[in-house]
Parts: C-alpha cells; structure tokens; sequence
C-alpha cells in the first residue's frame, strides 16, 4: 500500500508543516510520496533531502534580509521573493540544500503548479536536484501580483494553490491509498472569494484563464475541504490542521513569529506523532 503526504501552501502558515514535517523526519516516519503545493513544496523539499530545521532556520535568518524578499525586491525585480538570491543562491551557498541526499532518498517529490495560460494544474515529479529543480518549487510557490511567471518546459507557472490547493484527489489517483493531509487552516475554515480580484484582473490580463482560476479558486478549495472530510470519515486519509488560526501572514518579517508558527507544528507534531506512526507505518 501506497502512502502518501499531502501538503496545502498557505505561504508562512507553511512553517506549521515545517515544523510537524521535521518531528516526522525526527521519528524517522517516511511516506512513499510527497505532493506539496506552494509552501507545502517549498518547506517539504527539506524532507526529500532529510534536512531536520532547514526550513525554519533559514526563514529567520533572512527575514530582514532585502536581498531574500520585500517591497525593494519586487520593485527591483518583480518578485517579493527574490527569485536568484532566495532560490538559488541561499541554497547553494548560506544554508545549503543537500542535492545528494534529495537524489538520494527513495521517496517520490512531486510540486504543484498552475499552468497561467490554461488555469490548470501541473504535477512534476522531481528526482534529480538541479537549477530547474529550485524554479519548480519557485513556481509553486510564485503566488500572483507579486511574482514573475516562470517559464519551465514549455510552461508558463505560477501558483501551485490556484488550481489544485489540496491535492488529495491527484495522489488518490496515482496509487497513494493511504495518505496523511496537512492543512495550515483550522477546522471549520471556508475560503471566501478574494477581494483583489480586480487587481487579478489588471495583473493577469494577458492570461484570462488564469484569472478565472482565481475567481473561482475558493470554490474549487472548498470542494477540495469537502472531499479531504469525506476522505477522513472513511478512513483513506489522516488529517492534521492548527487547532486555531495560525496568526501569521502571507509574507512576514518578524523572526520571532516565525518561531512561534513553526514550534506551534512541533508541537502538534509531538502531540500527534504516535498516531502518524500507527497510520503511516502499519
């Protein structure tokens, strides 16, 4: 039997899974797969290559650093995360990404974007680490009006969350029959339409079904609450989410905040850890 991790994004909230992710490598608890969407790739890649504080370390370190991300990067270069220092440098030289063990590690990493030109999703599989390695999890975590479209293998990217936040229905497909969902929203949360829209329109004029993607992306997440709670009450899935709204925004600066979301996942972490045990390893 197949068993499968699914992580949702949620940008900082992300580093509530980093946490959770990181009691898990510390269990020595490993899925078949990982399919991380937006932060959920972002932070699980440090899972691929079995880096235990990665994700939370680096965060803080660079979380007033200009040349990593801020309002300075996007109006220098288009993206709020700097595509080159916090992408490619920062792993190649200040907090460095073990390629090897990422290639290494038999469990299957797969990110999740939106195609801007369709509004569909696009799955990727990644075993080898390299440069197009770092802009698939980019472009999953490129969220709109504050990035810059990635263009890799014949695709124009952005924003895995857009088209497929949870991504429980893919991994169902493909073979993952047991699988273990976290999520960065507590229990009872509903996505409601997004205010910016007519910035989205503005923004992504040229790519009209993308903007549709995000009109009717709350729509499309709330069916995919609706059927991860299905999934659960019949048992093909473990679902794991904040037991209150994780205070923290979309982008954040403050390294203290950081620490607090990331311990308030070790600690659910811990808190749940047996049970993952039982589910994922039996």
């Amino acid at each position: 039997m197949k068993k499968g991790l699914v992580l949702e994004g949620g940008a900082m909230r992300g580093l509530f899974t980093a946490g959770i992710i990181d009691v898990m490598m510390e269990h020595d608890v490993w899925p078949d797969g990982l399919i991380g969407v937006s932060a959920g790739a972002a932070f699980g890649c440090n899972m691929k290559s079995r880096q235990v504080g990665r994700a939370i370390r680096y965060n803080k370190h660079f979380a007033k650093d200009s040349r990593y991300s801020g309002v300075r990067s996007l109006l220098t270069t288009g993206d709020y995360f700097n595509a080159e220092f916090a992408y490619h440098i920062v792993p190649s030289k200040y907090d460095v990404f073990d390629n090897r063990a990422f290639e290494e590690n038999p469990m299957k990493y797969i990110v999740v974007c939106t195609d801007v030109e369709t509004g569909q999703p696009v799955y990727k599989q990644i075993d080898q680490c390299d440069s197009d390695t770092y802009d698939w999890i980019r472009a999953s975590a490129s969220m709109p009006l504050v990035s810059r479209v990635v263009e890799l293998e014949g695709h124009k990217l952005l924003d895995g969350g857009v088209s497929d936040s949870i991504p429980l229905e893919w991994a169902e497909h493909h073979g993952y029959e047991r699988n273990l969902v976290i999520l960065t929203q507590p229990h009872g949360y509903r996505k409601s339409r997004t205010r910016l829209m007519p910035l989205m329109r503005i923004g992504l004029r040229k790519y009209p079904c993308m903007v549709e993607a995000m009109n009717q992306r709350y729509l499309m997440y709330n069916r995919q609450l609706d059927y991860v709670a299905e999934a659960e009450r019949q048992g093909r899935c473990m679902v794991i989410r904040p037991d209150e709204r994780l205070d923290i925004g979309h982008v954040c600066h403050d390294p203290e905040k950081m620490e607090h979301i990331y311990q308030t996942g070790r600690q659910m972490g811990e808190r749940k850890i047996n049970e993952i045990k039982k589910y994922l390893c039996a």
